[in-house]
């Protein structure tokens, strides 16, 4: 997650602008983790600002979380008011400061596609209890429901080899890989190891640009009515974007006086597709849509 461990990189944004869980999923992966009062160790990886160490806190004990940037590290801790819960800087690929079967419940909140699974695997395995728990879960691009046109010119813009429009590169060479295509896979290649791991279930949403209707609620769990404002904020916390912006520092975004950058223009489009949006002029950013993601949960039970 280098990107993210940048000086560039803000993690209060990440946090104001980031979509939250809902309640529903908490309750399926401590459903999964099959304890009326699971108590014990939660170990939150790639925790971020902190919010699911703080969400699941009050069914623990103990709760950990890790998180490769320092930046979201001192970000977690700022927002969190929680003697039991701590967190450090490091990854999945080195628990060596836990004892070997130490931690019940093991999470990770979209970064499970980030870790190196060859190191990764056997150092789960050595931490988490036997009949403890693994919740991996995330969500690859969301999509405006009924609003064809301009999901297409958001794929493009992220997606999209070479240039967007004239003279503007698009984001598809700053996504961090194979990061990125793991989470647009749903992380369908990562395979717990069946030595050490069992019960292995997947939860799968997968949604198209085209999508006119919202999935049902328990495969969708991650939707919600957004206004375009929300999702220009939301693009400016993507990785890719944030490699975009240190790979163009001339270009300035509106806010920032300048001419507008990849997300200005980005919104541009995406306004100009839809008659509604366009006519309210200025006023653009409160008008609303609903939004659904791409999701998995990929859940394990260690034998």
């Amino acid at each position: 997650m280098s990107l993210f461990g940048r000086a560039t990189f803000s993690a209060a944004g990440y946090a104001a602008a980031r979509p939250t869980y809902p309640a529903s999923l908490f309750d399926m992966v401590l459903a999964y983790h099959n304890a009326q009062s699971p108590k014990g160790t939660l170990l939150d990886l790639g925790c971020g600002h902190g919010l699911i160490a703080r969400e699941m806190s009050p069914q623990f004990d103990q709760v950990m979380g890790l998180d490769t940037s320092t930046g979201m590290v001192k970000q977690a801790s700022s927002m969190t008011d929680d003697a039991k819960v701590t967190f450090r800087q490091g990854g999945a690929e080195d628990l060596g400061f836990l004892p070997d079967q130490s931690v019940d419940m093991v999470v990770a909140g979209q970064s499970a596609h980030w870790f190196d699974y060859s190191k990764a695997w056997p150092e789960l395995s050595r931490v988490v209890k036997p009949r403890g728990s693994l919740a991996f879960w995330g969500y690859k691009d969301n999509v405006l429901v009924g609003h064809p046109r301009a999901n297409k010119i958001f794929d493009e813009f992220c997606y999209a080899d070479g240039h967007v429009a004239p003279g503007l590169e698009g984001m598809n060479a700053y996504w961090e890989q194979p990061g990125r295509n793991k989470v647009r896979n749903l992380l369908r290649e990562v395979e717990p190891p069946t030595a050490q791991w069992r019960d292995v279930r997947r939860i799968l949403c997968d949604v198209r640009d085209d999508t006119a209707e919202v999935p049902d609620a328990e495969t969708a769990w991650m939707r919600k009515r957004i206004k375009l404002g929300e999702l220009e904020a939301y693009v400016r916390t993507f990785s890719a974007f944030q490699g975009w912006r240190d790979a163009h520092p001339e270009a300035k975004s509106r806010a920032e006086g300048g001419q507008g950058d990849l997300a200005d223009i980005l919104m541009d489009r995406i306004v100009e597709s839809e008659p509604q949006w366009k006519a309210m002029g200025d006023g653009w950013r409160d008008a609303e849509a609903a939004t659904v993601w791409g999701t998995y949960i990929l859940l394990a039970k260690r034998r």
